[in-house]
């Protein structure tokens, strides 16, 4: 791919999709909207068992990749170092991945249970409790796995099989090639269009949020010359920091909205019920402990209620809408790291400041519903959820200096959402290219901010969010192959099998089951494929002067040898070999009249037992024999 280009039929037809689809939404805003919405009422409904069993193994797949013996596999050469110190990788992470959501839902989601929970009374005890572990299950491991099982594969893939930092990438252990062809474009353009319109609808939420609290604060007029004012600011401050790249702008603002909301969540935390929400944490995680296997698989099966396609299934499926852009920023920021910190560091990390976050302010907002608020927090949410976290810090000491802090914050995250966003869209539809030139960037930081305001100004932001959760569906299925993909990939690394681009291979051994080799065919095949492949690897050692190195090849054999300073030596040899078929009559059982089949047969002096390369490519022979170098030299 090139460095500094794009990919045109990914940019392309990317940008027609998204030109095409915000024209309807805006030439017909009310019947876009009711079809978008009625298909994702469809979805859901249809659908909701698999969004519940899918999110479950993409859980488990990332749990046991990351503390299995995958864990240790690097994400990059296993001789790499993370390219951003940890706090500032976390920082970047969690920024990227809940920002404005728990700015907007801190104070909402819980009350919202708290005054319609789906099984306690509504506005007890039991409804506070409830509401607190469905916030906990909301925003928890299984939030954060679907995007960690998104970004491992593409950084892997990346940075250990060095292909492009493409979605298409992941799926290269199943289709080979052919991640190069129409297959592979086509999932990069749903990513990016998935990726648009996502976090263009973040953006809508974000923008009315900081306009509602100018207004409820300052008496700032809350109408769409305002809101458009914001979003040119901020986009505009977007465009600036993803220019500057993310190891700078995106970083320097991650570690700044990680600071304002450690400041925001302490200063409610010191002055608020502080020794009831230590003690409500520690519970709310207890509950969620409690009820982690049953919340995974609850579906009310035998007592179907609205409740869950309005709040379990529509956050699954919004967290698999967005993870092509979250798994693809925190890819792009992971090189160097083990797949086991990886996990802990998605997975966990984040998770529990959420959970502190969301005990800190929700169990707050609850307190203080049942005490000085009198119910006014919850009227606050029932009418408008834009206000809520501003009618909640009325409540408490210097309320005009953490309702200004607070919406510096949700700035901050509007920023490093967008900047984040239009990174990954340009990373996609440049062929995963990292150096891309400036237009390009600016490009989609516009069409991100256009986007926004356009759905604004038409109220077309509801569709275009049903859209995207309908979107969830088809990559549901992707991140099922991406999964595999992945599971496949470590387990052949972590037994030195080559499995890229395996697609000739794999037709080249079912034609050989119907067809056997003979050994004429395998000597040719030492001749076109494997004498190349070692002679490739011959130079390539000569060029890094590795020791004293030679090539013996003959008519029949082809082989490797390397003797190390230390006295030991490296053979890798390539030949023919033969095994006996099956036999299916007494007479073909005697050893003499057994027919036979040839095979490729490749075996260092280390190893007992040859691997059958049959079929395989010229790149194929030359992975499995740097393979077989690595870990001789690792012995």
């Amino acid at each position: 791919m090139p460095t500094h280009d794009i990919n045109p039929r990914v940019f392309w037809g990317a940008s027609a999709i998204i030109a095409a689809l915000l024209l309807t939404t805006i030439a017909m805003p009310g019947s876009a909207d009711h079809a978008f919405k009625t298909a994702q009422a469809w979805t859901i409904d249809t659908f909701g068992w698999f969004y519940i069993a899918a999110v479950a193994v993409f859980l488990v797949v990332v749990l046991v990749l990351g503390f299995g013996p995958a864990g240790k596999l690097k994400l990059g050469p296993d001789d790499a170092e993370p390219d951003f110190p940890y706090l500032s990788w976390l920082a970047m992470l969690f920024a990227a991945g809940m920002g404005i959501g728990l700015m907007y839902f801190a104070v909402a989601e819980p009350i919202q249970h708290y005054i319609s929970p789906p099984e306690a009374k509504s506005g007890t005890i039991d409804a506070a409790r409830e509401a607190m572990a469905i916030t906990f299950h909301h925003y928890g491991v299984h939030a954060w796995a679907i995007y960690a099982l998104v970004g491992l594969s593409l950084a892997y893939f990346t940075y250990r099989k060095d292909l492009p930092l493409t979605l298409r990438s992941g799926l290269s252990p199943l289709l080979g090639k052919r991640i190069d062809g129409p297959i592979g474009d086509a999932i990069d353009i749903f990513a990016v269009c998935g990726t648009v319109f996502g976090v263009a609808t973040s953006l809508g939420f974000g923008v009315s949020q900081m306009t509602a609290g100018l207004a409820y604060n300052y008496g700032a007029p809350d109408g769409t010359t305002t809101k458009i004012v914001v979003i040119v600011l901020v986009m505009g401050a977007a465009t600036l920091s993803v220019l500057s790249g993310a190891d700078r702008g995106i970083r320097r603002l991650s570690e700044l909205n990680l600071t304002v909301a450690v400041l925001l969540m302490l200063f409610v935390l010191a002055l608020g019920p502080t020794l009831f929400l230590l003690r409500a944490l520690v519970q709310n995680f207890g509950l969620y402990l409690d009820h982690f296997v049953m919340r995974t698989f609850t579906l009310y099966a035998y007592e179907p209620r609205a409740w869950m396609a309005d709040w379990t299934l529509f956050y699954w499926a919004w967290w698999i809408a967005w993870s092509p852009f979250v798994g693809m920023f925190i890819a792009r920021i992971s090189r160097g790291r083990t797949i086991r910190e990886f996990v802990t560091g998605v997975l966990f990390v984040p998770t529990a400041f959420t959970f502190l976050w969301m005990t800190v302010f929700g169990n707050t907002a609850i307190s203080l519903d049942l005490g000085p608020a009198a119910g006014g927090i919850a009227d606050a949410v029932q009418a408008n959820l834009s206000t809520a976290l501003f009618k909640f810090l009325e409540y408490l000491p210097a309320a005009g200096v953490t309702s200004t802090l607070a919406i510096m914050l949700v700035a901050v995250f509007f920023v490093t959402s967008a900047d984040s966003g239009a990174l990954v869209i340009d990373t996609l539809a440049s062929g995963g290219a990292e150096d891309t030139p400036r237009w390009q960037r600016i490009y989609w930081c516009v069409l991100l901010g256009v986007t926004a305001t356009l759905l604004l100004l038409t109220g077309g932001l509801g569709a275009l969010q049903a859209a995207t959760l309908i979107a969830a569906l088809p990559f549901c299925f992707i991140m099922l192959m991406l999964a595999l993909g992945l599971v496949r990939q470590t387990n052949a690394d972590l037994a030195g099998v080559t499995l890229s681009n395996e697609a000739p291979a794999i037709g080249e051994r079912l034609k050989r089951l119907i067809v056997p080799a003979r050994r004429v065919d395998i000597v040719r095949q030492i001749e076109r494929t494997g004498a190349p492949a070692l002679r490739s690897v011959y130079e390539g050692l000569q060029q890094q002067g590795w020791g004293e190195s030679r090539l013996e090849i003959t008519e029949d054999s082809a082989a490797l040898l390397l003797d190390a300073e230390e006295g030991r030596t490296f053979i890798y040899r390539l030949e023919p070999r033969a095994r006996p078929l099956a036999a299916y009559t007494a007479l073909e059982a005697s050893e003499a009249r057994r027919s036979k089949a040839w095979f490729l047969a490749a075996q260092t002096h280390h190893d007992i037992r040859s691997r059958d390369l049959t079929g395989f490519t010229v790149e194929q022979i030359a992975g499995d024999v740097l393979t077989q170098l690595e870990r001789w030299r690792l012995a």
